[in-house]
């Protein structure tokens, strides 16, 4: 009896071992959630201020707080690292906001990230500053590109689109109130069109009007053309296509300062008369009028 129990003991020890090696590689969330981010607290929380000193992230304190530690409290004077604010544990990692002591800024700090990395034994740490004075690591167990899984609060609004993941854990959000025009660039396999369709999906979700015009005769945007208002694949629709969104931003009242020639020479800015709402209006011979023969492409917001 006190054999099979030894067995059965071993047993259930070798597949609990199995099964923690299992999920770190195949279930890094997982992992990180049962295993890794209590193991992070309990080294972070008895290393911290040793891994501040060797990392030369502490300052000298102040004469008086010297002079209480030495005097009143019978202690030995010791550097002061930075003040931590805040541990918070995520699904990717580990958040510990820090206030920075007189003497060191966010610079030094992420100088030292590598070592803080080793120190605590986790993926990544990333140094933000959230306000003057303050510093965020942003700390990753795993590596989160390797399986892509955006955050559940990362969804479209109010024209902001997550379109990708930092390998901080964070999503990367197109603000199109702050800029509204974009161009992307990037080398053979650099993600422009995950990036693309990404964006794409994150707009058709806001009431919003989507035009392509895929110059590679639908080989880019065909798989889009449920989300899309709008789909062209040829010079003679894209030209039809950009005449109508001319038209319905004049519709709208936007209109630019455009160089025609007059009597006074050749090539001068003439600014059109401004209507009632203060926008400029472009002279009537120079608006871009709707080609004939081509039915306008409807512009229907999904």
């Amino acid at each position: 009896m006190t054999d099979l129990t030894m067995w059965l003991e071993a047993t259930a020890g070798l597949s609990a071992a199995g099964g923690v090696g299992y999920a770190k590689v195949r279930a890094p969330h997982a992992y990180w959630a049962l295993v890794g981010l209590p193991a992070t607290l309990v080294r972070f929380g008895f290393s911290y201020r040793p891994t501040m000193d060797v990392c030369g992230l502490t300052v000298r304190p102040s004469g008086l707080r010297a002079f209480v530690t030495r005097n009143l409290s019978r202690r030995e004077v010791q550097p002061v690292p930075p003040k931590i604010r805040r541990v918070r544990g995520t699904s990717t990692g580990l958040r510990v906001t820090l206030r920075l002591p007189a003497g060191l800024e966010p610079a030094d700090v992420a100088a030292a990230s590598e070592r803080l990395r080793h120190a605590w034994g986790v993926h990544s740490v990333t140094v933000r500053e959230t306000k003057p004075g303050f510093v965020e690591l942003r700390m990753t167990g795993y590596d989160v590109l390797r399986r892509v899984r955006m955050p559940r609060r990362a969804v479209p609004h109010d024209m902001i689109v997550p379109v990708a993941l930092r390998d901080d854990g964070t999503a990367f959000e197109r603000d199109y109130c702050k800029a509204p025009m974009a161009l992307t660039l990037g080398a053979n396999g650099s993600g422009k069109s995950m990036y693309q369709r990404n964006l794409i999906k994150g707009l058709a979700r806001l009431p919003v009007a989507l035009a392509g015009i895929d110059c590679k005769r639908g080989v880019e945007q065909s798989a889009y053309g449920p989300r899309l208002s709008a789909l062209v694949t040829t010079p003679d629709d894209a030209a039809s296509l950009l005449a109508v969104l001319v038209a319905e931003m004049e519709d709208h009242g936007i209109r630019t300062a455009q160089p025609v020639p007059d009597s006074g020479g050749p090539g001068r800015d003439v600014r059109a008369s401004e209507r009632g709402d203060g926008l400029p209006v472009a002279p009537e011979a120079h608006r871009s009028p709707r080609l004939p023969g081509r039915p306008s492409p409807a512009l229907r917001p999904q």
